[in-house]
Order: structure tokens, then C-alpha cells, then sequence
């Protein structure tokens, strides 16, 4: 079978259609799977309360169509098993007290992080308890009790990027875990490098279209047994309806990425020209993320766009643009905002799927604006 990332983006979670006479993937709304034979169904929840992977029985245990896509997603970021949660905080969440149910109840995160992941992390609301380190800080702020290493590269929003593999052989025994949302196994794969989780907000790339959100965590068995019970006792299971429409937007993953980061390319390296612009930040990795800093009044920028839609998010179709100190970054307070160099004049900008020239026309009189 092919290993290239293109064509299992495609079939992945698809394979046995032909076999079972279907184009489409099944769409299963089952809320609850009957069962004639009780004593055979309490043996099957037994199996599901120690770890085992358990289908049926109730929607909140499994669902046909969501499993396809775990199994899709893994297989693209090289893990054998994903869990998928209702969205990307419920799937942090549940990484948190997965944790926490070991003992583990101390965090190490590198800065910056989405602004929810920040703000879950600082308010301890989980009775997670976080120290806050550079990446060449993790390994002494490591604990008995610290139970993940938490991190984001390229990261949300200044775009930053860390050596996911010597953060990993420095933490030792202790899992890192990536959030891999802005790259996508599209550009890179962390579980290659020693990340022992990685999580995906699916609401962005993988969804691709603006329209589901979802999140997931790609892992081990050990692991994705623990996050399956934590999905049942919480309830934040992903929707069937989410799950295919997930698993349909994986099929295009890598051309929506591909064209993306070549238009982000074109309009980073000409902002770096522009008269309004101080800074521009991105990523060797490449992507469809441009993070930048205007000279202006960013709110005039933002206001002034009529092509780019003015939103939180990314991953869409359509270029979104937003300023991460009002929006996504509004409950890390200000001087942390700062240190992790999310200022008042930088702007985070999702390349879409439009003609760059019209782009950089919107983009271009907007700046001249603010």
C-alpha cells in the first residue's frame, strides 16, 4: 500500500467501501444500538470500562462514522490510535485530566499557546497546576508529578516554531504533547520526532470549510483508552454528522494546504516591503498562517478589509484575518501577552483558497488605511 500522504488522505478510513458496495461513507445517527442478548452487552461494558475498544452499545461509547475518522487522522499522523472530542478544549480538557487521573497533575507549558489553552492551564479550573518555561527551560522545570509537556509549533499566533525532537529526548519519560492544528501532518508529523500526543483543533484545517467543529488527539492504545472513558463520563463526544463531515474534508487536507502556504508565502514576503508593516513572522516550515505587526492602529486594518472576512479561526477556505490581543488571546493577561510577544500591532492572518493578487489588492489597501 502507498505511503504517500496524498493518496491516504483520500482513502484513509475508506478502505473497505468497495467491499461493502458503497462510494459514500455511511452517516451513522444511532444514539443507541439494540441488543437482544443483555448478558453479552454487560460483558462488552466491562470490556469498554478497562480499555478495551469497544462498538455500539450507546452513541456516547461509539459511533461507526466518528471512528472512521480517528482511524483516518491516526494513520496520517502515524499513530495507531485517535480519539476525537466534541471540539479542540474538550479534547485539551480531556488530555488534562487524563493526567491528572494518574497523579500527574503538573503542566509544563511553553509559551505562546491558543488563548483558551492558556487560560485552561493558568486557572488551574481542571486542578491542573502549570509552570511556564522556555523550550531550553523544560527540562528543569520538570516534576515527579508533571504529567505532560505542552506545546504548540508553529505556534498560535506569533507563529513561533521549537525542535519538537530535542524538547522530547529532553523531557525523557514524560510526554510531550504537540499542538499540531497550524501545520497539520500535511507539513509535519510530531509523533516522528518523540510527541507522545498530538492534538488537532479538526474546527481549522482539517475541517477545512468553516462550517464543523471538532477536535482530536492521535496517540497510543494506553493513552486513547484513558481519553475514550474520559469522553464517556464527560459526554464531549464529536457529533456523527461532525465526524463525516471531518473525515470528508481530510480527502482535500493536502491540496487546501499546499495552495494556502504558497499564497502565504506571496503575501508574507510582501509585507515585509510594506511601508505599514514593522514585522513579519513566518514560519520556515512554511503553512498558511502570515503573522505581522502594522505600524498603525491594527483595529482601522481589521475594519477596513472587504475581501478578507474579519474573524476569529483559521483554516478555511476563505482568508480570515483577526487581532489576536482583542480576540483569541483576550484572556491571557496583558503583561503574558507581552512576554510571549502577542503585542497590540500584531495581526494573525489564515490564507484561504482565493487569487493572491485580489488578496494582496484587499490586504493592501486595508494597511493603507490604518
Amino acid at each position: 500500500m502507498t505511503n504517500a500522504l496524498r493518496t491516504r488522505a483520500v482513502h484513509a478510513g475508506r478502505d473497505d467501501l468497495t467491499d461493502l458496495g458503497l462510494h459514500a461513507v455511511p452517516l451513522d445517527f444511532s444514539t443507541t444500538y439494540p441488543s437482544r442478548d443483555s448478558a453479552a452487552e454487560a460483558l462488552r461494558i466491562d470490556e469498554f470500562s478497562t480499555g478495551g475498544e469497544v462498538s455500539g452499545i450507546y452513541g456516547r461509547v461509539s459511533n461507526s462514522t466518528v471512528e472512521r475518522f480517528e482511524r483516518a487522522l491516526a494513520e496520517l499522523e502515524g499513530f495507531d490510535h485517535a480519539v476525537a472530542f466534541a471540539s479542540g478544549m474538550a479534547a485539551v480538557s480531556a488530555c488534562l485530566l487524563s493526567a491528572a487521573s494518574q497523579g500527574k497533575r503538573h503542566v509544563v507549558g511553553v509559551r505562546p499557546l491558543y488563548g483558551s489553552t492558556d487560560h485552561l492551564l493558568t486557572s488551574g479550573l481542571l486542578g491542573t497546576e502549570v509552570t511556564w518555561a522556555a523550550p531550553g527551560e523544560v527540562a528543569a522545570a520538570l516534576r515527579p508529578d508533571t504529567g505532560l509537556v505542552f506545546v504548540e509549533t508553529p505556534a498560535n499566533p506569533t507563529l513561533t516554531e521549537l525542535d519538537v525532537k530535542a524538547l522530547a529526548d529532553a523531557c525523557g519519560d514524560v510526554p510531550v504533547l504537540v499542538d499540531n492544528t497550524f501545520a497539520t501532518p500535511v507539513l509535519q508529523r510530531p509523533g516522528r520526532h518523540g510527541a507522545r500526543l498530538v492534538l488537532h483543533s479538526a474546527t481549522k484545517f482539517l475541517g477545512g470549510h468553516g462550517d464543523v467543529m471538532g477536535g482530536i488527539v492521535a496517540c497510543d492504545a494506553e493513552e486513547a483508552a484513558r481519553l475514550r472513558g474520559i469522553r464517556f463520563a464527560t459526554g464531549a463526544v464529536l457529533h456523527p454528522l461532525a465526524g463525516y463531515l471531518l473525515l470528508r474534508g481530510l480527502s482535500t487536507l493536502p491540496l487546501r494546504v499546499t495552495a494556502a502556504s504558497a499564497t502565504a508565502a506571496v503575501l508574507a514576503e510582501r509585507l515585509t516591503r510594506h511601508e505599514a508593516v514593522r514585522a513579519v513572522h513566518y514560519p520556515k516550515l512554511g503553512g498558511p498562517l502570515v503573522a505581522f505587526e502594522v505600524a498603525g492602529d491594527p483595529h482601522a486594518l481589521i475594519a477596513a478589509v472587504r475581501l478578507i472576512t474579519p474573524a476569529v479561526s483559521l483554516g478555511s477556505v476563505d482568508t480570515l484575518i483577526q487581532h489576536p490581543a482583542s480576540l483569541t488571546h483576550r484572556v491571557v493577561a496583558e503583561s503574558d501577552r507581552e512576554e510571549a510577544g502577542i503585542t497590540h500591532g500584531l495581526i494573525r492572518l489564515s490564507a484561504g483558497l482565493e487569487d493572491v493578487e485580489d488578496l494582496w489588492y484587499d490586504l493592501d489597501q486595508a494597511l493603507k488605511a490604518c
